[in-house]
């Protein structure tokens, strides 16, 4: 059921009908199944098929990621991080990336990466940091790929090294990166 919702929201075989798309999230969700509930609380929070209501978004990630659901749990810590439905807390968002990243999640990996970089939630740690990224690289993740780029680029964690990372630039923004583009771009001019 919650396959059919994607369908609806994205166009895949029919046309986008937000409103219907809505409607079988609710439905799966109501099944509970934590999918259904992820994507019903990212319909709140965007507004897709519904009104914005971000509390109630924050309140469906956090029965997702409480059923176990890897993209609920990276969400929640989204939520924490950014203060979305919920106040800010460095220390849960840290918590809830990486239960996300224990379970593959490559989303979740990449930000727990971050914190590790950037010290959010836990001490900085330049060398976790950029083999968090390297993972989630390696997994596909476009934002993964781009911040791997960047350890490359600046030596976080890692000798500096611009032949990786134009490799991993190259990669992110054939993914559709613009940021990742955007740095090609720079590093182009520049030589």
């Amino acid at each position: 059921m919650n396959n059919l919702g994607f369908c609806y929201e994205n166009g895949a075989g029919t046309d986008v009908n937000e409103q219907k798309a809505f409607e079988i999230y609710q439905k799966a969700a109501a099944f509970g199944n934590s999918y259904g509930i992820n994507n019903l609380a990212k319909c709140y929070k965007y507004g897709i098929g519904t009104g914005i209501n971000i509390q109630k978004a924050f309140e469906l990630y956090y029965k997702a990621a409480n059923l176990g659901n890897s993209c609920g749990m990276f969400n929640l810590g989204m939520c924490y991080e950014n203060g979305t439905g919920t106040d800010i807390s460095e220390q849960k968002a840290f918590e809830f990336y990486q239960k996300a990243a224990n379970l593959g999640n490559s989303s979740g990996i990449n930000n727990l990466a971050c914190c590790y970089k950037n010290g959010v939630g836990t001490s900085t740690n330049e060398q976790k940091a950029f083999k968090l990224y390297q993972k989630s690289a390696d997994l596909g993740n476009l934002c993964g790929m781009y911040n791997l780029g960047v350890c490359y680029e600046e030596g976080v964690g890692i000798e500096k090294d611009l032949n990786e990372s134009i490799y991993w630039y190259s990669k992110s923004a054939a993914q559709g990166s613009d940021d990742a583009q955007d740095k090609l771009n720079n590093i182009f001019l520049n030589l």
